[in-house]
């Protein structure tokens, strides 16, 4: 895994001229139930808890998630990294580990997205794919988890 990480490092510091590093985060794979219950705690510990939609809130299934303070990813159980999409998961989540780690600021929680559903569709533009259509989305909702409402 550590390799992985690395490699994604590289390409992301090559594509979206972030800051390398080479602390990389630790990766647990935790079935949903438990994911959950890390992404509350990292809001008890003070993690900005981004915007819900009522599309998220429908569909709880959390396939992944970073914790700022402790630069843990948490991913799926089911994750097995051989799929480009698959794959573009570890990448968004790094994003988050680079920002995190280089100190970067953003406005609002969701004002982070911006730069890692960039990151993920551009990987899955490698392989002819595309992040609204792997992952269902619609560029409504990216603009939302995108952007700060307030």
């Amino acid at each position: 895994m550590q390799t992985v990480l690395t490699l994604i490092v590289a390409w992301l510091a090559a594509n979206f001229a972030l800051p390398a590093s080479h602390d990389n985060p630790e990766v647990n794979l935790v079935a949903a139930d438990a994911m959950q219950v890390e992404r509350l705690k990292a809001a008890e510990r003070g993690q900005p808890r981004k915007f819900r939609t009522s599309e998220e809130a429908s569909t709880p299934q959390i396939v992944a998630f970073y914790d700022d303070a402790t630069q843990m990813i948490y991913l799926s159980h089911r994750w097995t990294g051989n799929t480009p999409a698959e794959l573009s998961v570890l990448v968004h989540e790094m994003v988050h580990h680079l920002q995190n780690v280089t100190g970067m600021k953003y406005a609002c929680p969701e004002a982070r997205e911006k730069l890692a559903y960039l990151a993920q569709d551009k990987w899955l533009n490698q392989f002819g794919l595309n992040l609204i259509d792997e992952f269902e989305l619609n560029e409504m909702t990216v603009l939302v988890r995108t952007n700060c409402f307030y």
